[in-house]
């Protein structure tokens, strides 16, 4: 327990309140990887968890201070770089040790070395997992590839995880970590947006008769890949032949040749039609004012994603198959294509008439995920009580 601990008061913040005491100012920090070399913050979304997180502690009654605890083998000029527009300082894993009262693992995983004497002199570590770590571990156990931050060697005394997570790693994080699991709120907000384009320009333009299609799962892990987005538009372009004017496939330049998706995409009537293209990586701010009027996506037990956010934001057609998004979007459920096709032929013969109520539907949305909205402040500030057990 922290030396700073005192009994409570209550005080009260824009209309809410939560109590703590007066002179509890704790320091917090985040763990960030940061490489040698180019880093982009729309390359990974931890990243952006990482800042949406500390941008959010920044605003909690009982923090003082926020820092990203950096490391990786990225020197002095790359952290300096990559975190110019961090909303809170950086310190090296060092000074972390020194200066902490709790710790939350999130980018980068730190070593026994460290986490044992920051422990054994009152840190408090928190792992905060918002990645399918069952589906990744399993598909490392299966394949032989290279192993990743589970199991721990020493303690946590948490770990938090999205509600996304809640079904399929809940009761796994429970049982390897030995240690209480919350779900907390995943948090958003169009702050890397705005700083790379104004909002007008990242905005969905009615009046297109034929829609161009963008598809951008990562291909990297089976939560999120792109065969079952191509086959949501194929079943509509069989649907009506006029829909479509053309589907770019992002992140797929890897797999062109591969013997497996080469044969699958070559059936398809969207591939021999020449409407798909298959791209290389780029970020939305790209992607969805320069080449898409529509996104099609498809998850499994991985219904929270930023790409999601970000097209509700600019007022985009999203083609989804998430039941966290309340009534935002158009859903198709599961893994049903054929009713994903036929979801997104309607979205287009309404869209543009609802655009307005599609945006307003979307802005109550977001704003449950805005790290200064006063309830997810109160949630992680609760949080942190209860690891600290003040």
């Amino acid at each position: 327990m922290p030396n700073c601990c005192v009994p409570f008061a209550s005080i009260g913040q824009s209309g809410w309140s939560i109590k703590v005491s007066e002179h509890l100012r704790l320091r917090i920090g985040i763990t960030l990887f940061v490489r040698k070399g180019a880093q982009s913050i729309w390359e990974n979304g931890i990243f952006q968890n990482c800042f949406f997180l500390a941008n959010l502690l920044r605003h909690s009654p009982i923090v003082a201070d926020v820092f990203l605890v950096c490391s990786g083998d990225g020197d002095v000029q790359d952290r300096e770089r990559f975190l110019a527009d961090s909303p809170v300082p950086w310190i090296d894993e060092q000074n972390a040790l020194q200066t902490l009262d709790a710790l939350i693992e999130m980018s980068s995983t730190l070593a026994d070395d460290w986490t044992v004497p920051f422990r054994a002199r009152g840190g408090r570590v928190i792992t905060c997992c918002v990645g399918n770590d069952f589906v990744i571990d399993a598909e490392r156990l299966a394949f032989g590839l290279p192993h990743g931050r589970l199991v721990p060697q020493t303690q946590r005394d948490a770990v938090w995880t999205l509600e996304e997570y809640r079904k399929t790693c809940r009761p796994y994080y429970e049982a390897l970590f030995r240690a209480p699991v919350s779900i907390m709120p995943h948090l958003w907000a169009p702050d890397f947006i705005n700083r790379n384009i104004p909002p007008e320009q990242f905005a969905y333009r009615p009046g297109r008769k034929r829609w161009r299609v963008a598809i951008v799962e990562p291909n990297i892990c089976l939560v999120k890949t792109c065969h079952l987005p191509m086959l949501v538009c194929e079943s509509a372009h069989r649907w009506n032949a006029d829909a479509l004017e053309q589907v770019r496939i992002f992140n797929t330049v890897q797999l062109k040749d591969h013997p497996v998706f080469n044969p699958f995409a070559n059936s398809l009537d969207i591939v021999r039609h020449g409407l798909a293209l298959f791209e290389g990586r780029l970020p939305m701010v790209e992607i969805l004012p320069l080449h898409a009027d529509a996104l099609v996506c498809h998850q499994w037990e991985n219904a929270q994603n930023y790409v999601y956010y970000e097209a509700l934001y600019g007022g985009y057609p999203l083609i989804h198959n998430s039941d966290l998004l309340e009534d935002c979007g158009y859903r198709y459920h599961g893994f049903d294509c054929e009713e994903g096709g036929r979801v997104l032929v309607d979205a287009l013969k309404t869209h543009d008439a609802q655009l307005a109520e599609y945006r307003e539907r979307a802005r109550r949305y977001l704003d449950l995920l805005d790290p200064a909205n006063p309830s997810n402040i109160q949630t992680y500030t609760d949080a942190i009580m209860r690891v600290l057990e003040i």
